[in-house]
């Protein structure tokens, strides 16, 4: 559904975006991460139709951003950072507003107002001046702005920044009752979003591509070793040089009161450890696989550790 094409964008010597390359498919939600002034933003506002490319193409739905940038405003719904509100109309009247810019046939019009309310849980506040309504529900507000026009796409920039934890849940939760029927790109700081919300994620450093995948992909590709984090009602040092010396073993840390065992990737010692443990009486209380987070992962590609 979204498909980025050797996107560069330059302003003046600063190279914003470099040769950017990735794909969204049609029902998903994915995330855009990166550091400040890593071309997130950027490549949102060309995503949409905002700004130029200096090069490549970014396609909506079979349509050229650059060639047909109509089609693709039809299409797609987009929520700034920073959302451009009305504070002194109210959330119906800047709805109407909003569907009137969108060329909604007039017909149309109440319908399609009346569905970006529900959607969006504006009902509480239809009527009240958007300066007197709070941080989360101006979010929502910035969100049925975009859904008004029922987009295939939806690009959410930061939906969630500035709110109390409790607006982030209800915000989350909104973003993941469109996915299906809409394609979500959005961009965001707090890795933990993207776990709870998005199917994949691509990550980016300095406007260049560093992962891409759904999260499934990326913690199997990068993950280096395998192995177990255990639990045990003996744990002591003699326990953790029993597990040291277990043949297959390269390393035994204690870690949250158990011990994280680690072996080489593509070996599976679980049946045979599980087996020492009991014949060794050592009481399993917990065994769980490693995986690695989003986080690690984050973290190793930003400062330069893996690239894809």
């Amino acid at each position: 559904m979204i498909e980025i094409q050797n996107l560069t964008k330059k302003y003046g010597d600063v190279v914003a975006v470099q040769d950017l390359n990735f794909q969204v498919e049609k029902g998903t939600i994915w995330g855009l991460l990166g550091p400040n002034a890593a071309g997130k933003t950027t490549t949102m506002r060309i995503l949409t139709g905002y700004h130029p490319a200096t090069d490549g193409n970014v396609r909506v739905g079979g349509y050229s951003v650059f060639e047909d940038p109509n089609e693709v405003k039809k299409l797609t719904g987009y929520l700034p950072e920073i959302i451009p509100l009305y504070p002194d109309m109210t959330v119906q009247s800047f709805l109407n507003f909003t569907a009137e810019i969108k060329q909604i046939p007039s017909s149309q019009k109440k319908e399609a107002v009346d569905k970006a309310v529900e959607v969006s849980d504006l009902g509480p506040v239809r009527k009240r001046l958007i300066k007197n309504i709070s941080r989360g529900f101006k979010q929502r507000v910035g969100i049925a702005q975009a859904l008004i026009h029922n987009p295939q796409v939806l690009v959410l920039d930061e939906p969630t920044i500035g709110l109390d934890p409790a607006q982030i849940i209800e915000i989350r939760n909104l973003i993941k009752s469109l996915k299906g029927e809409h394609t979500i790109l959005l961009s965001t700081h707090i890795l933990a979003e993207v776990t709870q919300v998005c199917d994949g994620v691509v990550i980016i450093n300095e406007g260049q591509l560093m992962a891409s995948g759904s999260l499934e992909e990326l913690t199997s590709s990068y993950t280096e070793k395998e192995g177990v984090f255990v639990r045990l009602k003996q744990r002591n040092k003699e326990t953790q040089t029993l597990l040291e010396n277990f043949q297959g073993v390269e390393k035994v840390t204690p870690e949250d009161h158990g011990y994280r065992v680690e072996w080489s990737k593509g070996k599976d010692l679980r049946s045979e450890l599980n087996k020492l443990i009991v014949e060794k009486d050592l009481g399993l209380l917990e065994m769980k696989p490693l995986t690695m987070n989003l986080e690690d992962i984050y973290l190793k590609v930003i400062s330069g550790g893996m690239e894809q």
